[in-house]
Formats: structure tokens, C-alpha cells, sequence
């Protein structure tokens, strides 16, 4: 391996390996500062994800937030900070529940229509912000968090039961989908069903690799979000990759709460998970908008998840998780800037050294030439 890739990894790994030591660092301290043992939840935690089904749990979890990821992702790469995940999942999540509890197709039609559903939902409630940010100048943070408030309005009134809201005791629902509309899962014995929505997952996560780094619009992707204005001189038109863009994330998004939406609840309610968008933020962040990365960092997230409930009955607060998650987005921010500043400094160190050489080549050269003139 070359010296100049191997700087490129050491760039790439050194980021989320900072982020993660300062973390647990931090919530060391945490724990010590409240009298507890440092050491003990961590012990704990590794050793539930030991269980079968406790990985099963994991790797469902994951998907979801893997899903959530790669849509935050895809606006990264563009510059655009696609805040609204959460919104456009949970009311692509709705419309998808609601056409599955209102069309009645065969299994191979089914599943495709609800996934559509909920990809075009996604993308229409993202396209909202990227039209307004190409047409009037709106940001897009402030566009996609007004729409994440009106996207739980709209929520609120398609659950209302003249609309299309079942109520089951004092929970709303959308009332149970069509079976053939169930995505069946991979079955794991007594550990529990891996959601089917997974294999999905991991296909998004492919496709998200080849088209970044293998097709024209994936290079206009990545040069637009490095320099608009040199994008442009090379014959991108930037509004049109800024609305692409946030099309391709709002889509994204929309899917990501088909892995329990079609494995498990069968519809939705007060009890579907939220929140899920904003965790997409800080795995991508931490995954470094690498599908691999996130796919790593999701893990991550989903064992925090799951595993620290049991930290409950030994006397430590589950809440140590969220601590440790919180602390692991603020660790990203602040070692991914140190790590970019090291690589600067070593990069200008390296040009710089190249460079003197290139003059002293040059002098050699000079006087060489002036010795052969003065001989003749």
C-alpha cells in the first residue's frame, strides 16, 4: 500500500476511534462522579450481546437505523443537512400502514406497493424543502424541521377515526395490514426472526457505494458538495443536484420504518418507534457517510440499545446508553475536526518537503548546467 493511502485510512479510522475512547472516557468519568464501578456496565453490556436473541434484537434495531443513516448521508455528501429523517419516516411509515390496511393484493404485488408508498412519501415531504431552498433560498435545516412539526400534525389527523384512525383500547392505530402485505422474515430459532427488511438494507447500502462512486451522478453528487461554483463551471447545474438530492433522501428515509412496519407491527401506532431520524444524524456522522462505517456505527448504536436494559438489574441506570450516545456525537464533532486539522498540517508538511526537494533537484541541476557551459 502506498504511504499516501495509507495516511487516507489512518485519516478514516482515526475519527471514530477518538470519538469512541473519548466517549468512554467521558462516561467513566460520569460513573465514577455518581459512585459507581466504571468498568462493570461495560462488562455487562458486552456480555448480552452474547445471547442470540439479544444479537437478533441488534441487528433488526440496526437496519432501521442503518436505513436512516444512509438517507442523512446522501445530503451530507451534497452539503444539504437533511434534519427532517424523522418526520418523513414516520409519515411514509403512516401512508404505508394505511394502504396496507386498504389494498388486499398478492404478496408480490403487496410488498413492492407499500415500499413505493413509502418512498414516494419520503420524497415528496423532502422535496418540499429542496424546492424551497432552490426557489426562495430557505434552508434547509429550518425548512425540514417546520415539516417534521407539520409531518406529526398530519399524523395526528389521519389517526382520528373518521379519517382513517382504528382505535384499539386507549392505543391509535391504523388498523392491521393485509397479510400479504407481511414480509416474512429469516427465522432463528428460539433467538427470534431477523426482520426480511434487512437483506433490503443491505442492498441500499450497496447501491448507495456504486452510485457515489461508480456513475456520473454520484461524481456531480460529490463535486457539488466539495464546490458548488467549480461544479458548475464543469456544467452541473446545482439546483437541480440540490432537489435531486434531497429526493434521493427523503426516499431513503421514507424506508426507514418499513423493517418493523413489515416485520413486525403490521401497523401503525402510538407505540411505533420514533426518534430514529435524529439517531440517523450521529451514525452517519460517525460512520463518516461510508456505507461500511455506518453500517459499523449502526451496530454500535443498536447494542446500546438493547444491551442496556440489563443494566437495570444490577443497580446501574439504562440511561448510561443514551449518555454514552450522546457523548459519542459530540466526540465525532469535535475529533473529526482534529483529525482534519492533523491532515492538513501533514499534508502541507508533505508538500512543502516535496517542494524543497524540487529546488534543490533544480540548483543541482543550474550549476551542473553553468559547469558544462564554462567547460566549453
Amino acid at each position: 500500500m502506498k504511504k499516501f493511502d495509507r495516511e487516507r485510512v489512518l485519516l478514516a479510522v482515526a475519527g471514530p476511534v477518538i470519538a469512541l475512547v473519548v466517549a468512554v472516557a467521558l462516561t467513566s468519568i460520569v460513573l465514577v462522579a455518581s459512585g459507581k464501578n466504571p468498568v462493570e456496565p461495560y462488562t455487562l453490556m458486552f456480555e448480552q450481546a452474547t445471547f442470540s436473541d439479544v444479537q437478533v434484537l441488534i441487528i433488526n434495531q440496526a437496519s432501521m437505523y442503518y436505513i436512516a443513516a444512509l438517507a442523512v448521508a446522501i445530503g451530507f455528501r451534497m452539503n444539504l443537512f437533511n434534519i427532517g429523517v424523522d418526520g418523513q419516516y414516520q409519515l411514509a411509515a403512516m401512508m404505508a400502514a394505511i394502504v396496507g390496511a386498504h389494498v388486499a393484493l398478492p404478496a408480490a404485488l403487496q410488498i413492492p406497493l407499500l415500499i413505493l408508498t413509502a418512498v414516494f412519501t419520503g420524497m415528496f415531504w423532502s422535496g418540499i424543502a429542496g424546492v424551497l431552498k432552490v426557489t426562495r433560498g430557505v434552508s434547509e435545516v429550518v425548512a425540514t424541521i417546520m415539516l417534521n412539526a407539520i409531518a406529526t400534525s398530519v399524523i395526528g389527523y389521519l389517526w382520528l377515526p373518521n379519517v382513517f384512525g382504528v382505535k384499539v383500547g386507549n392505543n391509535n392505530t391504523t388498523g392491521e395490514m393485509d397479510e400479504s402485505g407481511w414480509m416474512p422474515g429469516i427465522d432463528m430459532g428460539a433467538a427470534g426472526e431477523i426482520y426480511g427488511f434487512v437483506v433490503i438494507a443491505v442492498l441500499l447500502g450497496i447501491g448507495y457505494w456504486v452510485m457515489l462512486n461508480r456513475t456520473r451522478f454520484g461524481f456531480d453528487l460529490r463535486s457539488s458538495g466539495a464546490s458548488t461554483t467549480a461544479a458548475a463551471a464543469s456544467g452541473v447545474d446545482p439546483k437541480r443536484m440540490v432537489v435531486t438530492a434531497m429526493l434521493l433522501s427523503g426516499g431513503l428515509a421514507g424506508m426507514a420504518g418499513l423493517p418493523i412496519l413489515l416485520g413486525d407491527t403490521h401497523t401503525y401506532s402510538l407505540n411505533f418507534p420514533t426518534g430514529i431520524g435524529f439517531l440517523g444524524i450521529g451514525i452517519a456522522l460517525l460512520g463518516r457517510n461510508n456505507p461500511t462505517g455506518i453500517a459499523f456505527a449502526a451496530l454500535l448504536w443498536a447494542w446500546l440499545d438493547k444491551a442496556s436494559p440489563e443494566l437495570d438489574f444490577h443497580d446501574y441506570d439504562k440511561e448510561i446508553a443514551v449518555i454514552m450516545q450522546g457523548l459519542i456525537v459530540l466526540s465525532v464533532v469535535v475529533s473529526y475536526e482534529a483529525v482534519r486539522e492533523w491532515g492538513l498540517r501533514r499534508q502541507q508538511r508533505r508538500v512543502g518537503a516535496e517542494l524543497a526537494a524540487g529546488n534543490v533537484l533544480g540548483a543541482s541541476s543550474d550549476n551542473s548546467t553553468e559547469k558544462e557551459v564554462a567547460g566549453r
